[in-house]
């Protein structure tokens, strides 16, 4: 049952997957917000205007976190490149708040999808923080035993 979660065929942990698809949707959105007509981007903005220079800044934040994604889901086990990758769904679903709550520029509705990325990838990648099993380097440790 175990390996039904943490292996798909190819050997890349089940998160892995979950990182890469999340990467995949950030490539889009970034995609949107540098070179199409902005509405994925300025979907998540409901009361202010979308300039050229907001929709850009936010499209290389976007695509830094899913450069980070992609890299984490290949290295799993290392430990700063997982914190990083944490850390950045932390620190953008944190400021995704604020706006919603204190500044009132996103609506709550629009938050949510994000809210379901995040939270899932920051609980599983919590409930795998320590595990042994969390990477390549962990199962070759254990080959050597």
């Amino acid at each position: 049952m175990a390996g039904a979660w943490t292996e798909h065929g190819s050997g890349l942990p089940a998160l892995g997957w979950w990182l890469i698809a999340v990467g995949a949707f950030r490539s889009a959105y970034t995609w949107s917000c540098f070179f199409g007509s902005a509405a994925m981007c300025s979907a998540i903005y409901s009361d202010m205007p979308m300039t050229g220079e907001h929709g850009r800044t936010v499209a290389v934040w976007t695509l830094l976190s899913c450069t980070l994604c992609f890299l984490c889901a290949f290295n799993l086990g290392s430990k700063p490149l997982y914190t990083a990758t944490f850390l950045s769904f932390l620190y953008a679903l944190g400021y995704l708040t604020v706006e919603c709550l204190v500044y009132h520029t996103i609506r709550a509705a629009r938050l949510s999808l994000f809210t379901l990325i995040a939270g899932t990838s920051m609980v599983w990648m919590l409930l795998r923080w320590n595990s042994n099993d969390r990477g390549p380097r962990a199962r070759e440790a254990t080959k050597q035993k």
